[in-house]
Order: C-alpha cells, then structure tokens, then sequence
C-alpha cells in the first residue's frame, strides 16, 4: 500500500510543477471606443481643520517629500483636485478653521469687516504649491456651515440653518446675501494670490449635526441659497466657478435632497457627496441629475494605521481602496473621487501619507498608491468608455484622455495570477506602458509589450492593481 500512495503523491506533486511551469493563455480585455460614460474630472484630497499645518511645520526637506507625494504624477499620487476649507469659527483653537469675518458686522446689511491672514491655516501654502508647482488647476473651496451669527442657533457648530431660508427665520435677519458676499470674498483672497477657485460650495453634511462645524440644511434650503449665491458669483465676474451641492453624509442623502434642488438645476455645476467608513451608503448607483457627481469626502476614520495593500481585506489596505473608487466610478459614474485628507499625523487611517509622532518621517500608505494607479492615468478630461473581460475575478475599466492615450485598470482582488492582452478597437497601440501596485510595488512601472496587432500584454499578479496605457499610432 505504501508504494502506491508515494507514486500517487508525487505524480500530483508532477502535475502541479506542470500547470505552474506551463504558460497560461493571456485573457483578453477589449476596450469599446464607442461607448463611452462620464467625462472624469480627476481625484484628490483635502487638507482641512490645520491638516495643512502638520504638513507646513515639517523641515523642508520633508515638506517637498509630503507636496511630491500627494500631487507630483510620477514619485507621487498626482492628484488633480485640492479640497479647501472655507473657515466659520471665531478662532483658530483646536483644529478650527477661523472665519474670515469673525466678529458679526452688526447684522446682515451692515459693512462687512473682513479679516485676512493671507495664509488661512497654511491652505494658501498647500493651494499655492499645488497650483504653481504641480499644475493642479481644480480647486474645490468648500465651507462647513456659515458664521454663527448667520445661524439660527448663533453658532458655527451644532446644527443649525442659515438665517432666511424656507424655515429657518432669525430676529438678526436675512443672511443669505451677507453669506454670499462672504463666499465671493474667501475666492477673492485667493484669485488675488494666484490661485484660482474652480469649484465653491457652502455645505458640508448637512444632513448632520456635529459637535464642530456644521449647518443642517434641506433641498429647498439650499436651493434658497444658491438662488442668492449664483448671481452674486456673477456680478463678481466669476461666471466660471462652478456651484457644488451638498456634500451630503450618505449617497443616499445626497439623492434625498435633489428634488428640492430641481428648481435651480440651472445654477448648479457640480452634484457633490460623500461616504467613509463610519456612514452609510456607498455611492452604488447614478444620482439622477444633468450634472457631474463628486464623491468628495471618504476614509477609514476608526481603524489602526495600515500601510498595507493587502493583508486581509482590512478597512484600510490599498486594495480595498482601489475597489472603492472602481464602484463608486463604474457604479455611480461619478466623475471625481477624494479622500478625506492626504497627509497628518495620528495612528488611524483618516490619512493617506502619515507623519510620524516625532516628526521625522512621512509615511505614505498602500492606499495612495492604489489612488495614484488611477489618478497618474486617467487625467481631467478623460471619458470611461466600454470595458470587458479580463482575468477571472478581476474587475477592469478603461479611459480614454484627452491626450488620445486609452487608460486600462486591472484590479485583481483574487489569488488568479496571469497575463492581460488589451485590444482597443479602432486603435493600434504604437507604444504601451504598465504600472503596478501591490504589497511589493508603489505604482511602478512594468513591461507592457505591444502586438503586431496593436494590442498590448501585461502581467497580472494576484492581489494587485495594474494600470496599462496605450499610446495611439497617431498621437
């Protein structure tokens, strides 16, 4: 009996070596040029509530290392949407962002008395280098609540309406012209600095009261305010700004509160929400609207710094990041996807990149490589566009830039390992290059050979990220 089960053993142990050693027959991914999705308008980050002041007290040294791994498109993530914090608080205590108006002028129709530090908690900094040094041309300015004393409850936080919206009347007044000029002049700081605002919104979670900043507001309240804030913007002649609504907690808030928008479809540019780890409802399905759809805010708030891309399917590996933009791009075709905040320190994953407790490293995790796999390579502008098979297991999606280059993602979230080739219809391949993100890479670059067909094959590991970019004959 023994002989029998040794041969037996060893011819499976044969068989095995065989289908490892034997090469797999590439899957074929096909890209459909003619059916195209949303246009993309990129991915980013915040630096919100002082997070621009961890970055900015770092050495020098350290401050370029924290700017080239958030924006610089190839040692970083090469973001292309800064998210900033319009300030409401009286002070800069704490993590507060300080209102530019901290003091009320005496009521809504009174002279404004604005303030300006010129540095507005070192966003200038952040905003100024990632304008001017890397190019980022979207900056999204975006404000927690108004002044408390433009509130129904006399307070920057917890809660409370903007004063003269649907059912929201104060014995101060109407503040709703005062918020608006309050805006137009937080962008008018910055346009004088170089720096252009592109995207303003005047909400953050309004369907949620918090302890700091915040102001509750429905549909029609906001609809009440934009009617007010659009023209403003106009007369100012910021007629390219575009308004955003309303960074809502959940995706499904945020679908909550568009029929009370219909009335001023007109004046909006950009529908905005948001979901972390700590809310409900993922962005898994379109919201219903003309507009383009933003998932500005998302994070593992809660648990344990990883700097991993795959361990166990952990809240913060990179892979489980890389699959939370695919659906929320794939799914609910939105055109933009932010993380809460790039760099600071802290032992959770609510950051990207982060600062060591004594201040001597910056740490960037898996999950900006797995952000930098799709923001180095599908840049402003690109549009998704019609995307099939590819290895067992993997999800696969594909652009087209502006540039002519076609983008390809594969994400395999499954032990399969193998080859890719990627055939675009209606385009030939003239060169080709492929990046790789796993336990083992940072969004490095990898073979990628081109066909005497045009199309393009890549490797495949399992559990990783592999973006392929096909450069046309023509182009």
């Amino acid at each position: 009996m023994a002989l029998p089960t040794v041969l037996l053993a060893a011819l499976a142990l044969t068989a095995q070596a065989h289908t490892f050693l034997t090469p797999r027959q590439a899957s074929t991914i096909t890209v459909d040029l003619t059916k195209t999705y949303q246009t993309m308008d990129g991915f980013g980050m915040s630096e919100t509530f002082q997070r621009a002041n961890q970055m900015h007290a770092l050495s020098p040294e350290l401050q370029r290392y924290a700017l080239d791994l958030l924006f610089n498109r190839t040692s970083g993530a090469g973001f292309s949407i800064l998210r900033n914090g319009i300030g409401s608080s009286p002070d800069s205590s704490s993590d507060h962002m300080v209102s530019i108006q901290p003091k009320s002028p005496g009521g809504p129709s009174a002279a404004p008395k604005y303030v300006w530090d010129g540095n507005d908690n070192s966003q200038v900094w952040v905003s100024t280098e990632a304008v001017k040094t890397y190019g980022v041309k979207t900056v999204y300015a975006n404000a927690w609540s108004a002044p408390g004393y433009m509130k129904t409850n006399n307070n920057d936080a917890n809660g409370g309406s903007l004063c003269g919206v649907s059912g929201a009347t104060c014995s101060s007044g109407d503040w709703k012209q005062a918020y608006a000029n309050y805006l137009v002049q937080y962008i008018t700081y910055y346009k004088e600095l170089g720096v252009d605002v592109t995207h303003l919104g005047f909400l953050n979670e309004p369907d949620l009261t918090t302890s700091y900043a915040s102001m509750r507001s429905s549909g029609q309240q906001a609809a009440d305010f934009i009617k007010v804030l659009r023209p403003t913007l106009d007369k100012a002649n910021y007629t390219d700004v575009k308004v955003t609504c309303c960074d809502a907690e959940g995706w499904s808030s945020q679908q909550g509160m568009m029929s009370g928008l219909s009335s001023v479809n007109d004046l909006l540019g950009t529908i905005t929400g948001q979901y972390d780890s700590s809310y409900t409802s993922a962005p898994g399905s379109p919201i219903n609207t003309k507009h383009p759809v933003w998932q500005t805010e998302n994070a593992d708030l809660q648990g344990a710094w990883a700097a991993i891309f795959y361990s166990n399917n952990g809240a913060g590996e990179g892979l489980n990041w890389a699959l939370k933009i695919y659906d929320a791009i794939t799914k609910a075709n939105v055109s933009a996807y932010l993380y809460w905040v790039g760099v600071q320190g802290g032992a959770t994953n609510s950051k990207l990149v982060r600062i060591s407790d004594d201040k001597k490293q910056v740490i960037p995790s898996k999950r900006l490589w797995a952000f930098a796999n799709w923001s180095r390579h599908v840049r402003p502008g690109a549009v998704r566009l019609g995307a099939s098979g590819g290895p067992s297991g993997a999800r696969v999606s594909a652009f087209k830039n502006v540039d002519g280059s076609v983008s390809v993602q594969i994400i395999q979230s499954g032990t399969g390992v193998g080859s890719v080739s990627v055939k675009v219809q209606g385009f030939v391949a003239k060169s080709a290059k492929a990046w790789l993100t796993d336990n083992s890479h940072d969004c490095d670059e990898q073979a990628a050979t081109v066909g005497s067909d045009g199309s393009v094959s890549a490797n495949v590991p399992a559990r990783s990220m592999v973006t392929v970019v096909l450069q046309n004959a023509d182009s």
